[in-house]
């Protein structure tokens, strides 16, 4: 008798039952430009932003299911990138680590997820239709990024104007008064 072959996994319409059962892993170095929405959020210069890739690995495993029913399909994703994004202190790049590090338990459409999803702590996705594994993994990096990217330390002096009382105003700009100045006058 003939060995069986090993199925090869297609992330692109993961059958993810299939892939749990058979306790698969999937793992690759995808170029970011793979991810359209995260590179996105990348900070570039002249339209063109310094990308590196996105290393990643999924693993599928059954588990036993809640007071004994069925074993219960599970994902783990992992992934590993760096992004570099705007720092909205002196606006120049700054590299952004990623790092995802999630397990998700896998029903058997959207209705059943969403009716589990308040009573339950963990991820829950449906197992039709085949996800797409770089869409999961790419809204999972998206939800890794900072509201609000900065350095620790820029690497050049920002200067604040609107709290620096040794900046004056920009050449042509004219000088504001203070209007609570004008009331105190008024109250004379």
């Amino acid at each position: 008798m003939k060995p069986t072959p090993k199925p090869s996994w297609n992330p692109e319409r993961l059958d993810v039952r299939a892939f749990a059962q058979a306790g698969a892993t999937l793992q690759s170095a995808d170029p970011l430009t793979r991810f359209e929405r995260l590179v996105a959020e990348a900070h570039s210069d002249d339209g063109q932003a310094a990308l590196g890739s996105v290393t990643w690995q999924a693993t599928g495993e059954m588990r036993a299911g809640a007071s004994g029913g069925a074993p219960a399909v599970w994902l783990h994703l992992h992934a590993d990138a760096s992004i570099p994004l705007t720092c909205q202190r002196c606006m120049g790049p700054v590299d952004t680590p990623l790092l995802v590090d999630r397990w998700f338990r896998f029903v058997n459409d959207e209705a059943t997820a969403a009716a589990e999803d308040d009573d339950c702590e963990e991820d829950l996705l449906a197992l039709e239709p085949r996800p797409r594994l770089h869409d999961v993994l790419e809204d999972e990096l998206l939800m890794e990024l900072p509201l609000v990217p900065l350095h620790e330390t820029c690497p050049v002096p920002v200067v604040m104007q609107a709290s620096d009382p040794m900046v004056g105003p920009a050449e042509g700009e004219p000088e504001r008064r203070n209007p609570f100045a004008e009331l105190a006058k008024l109250k004379k």
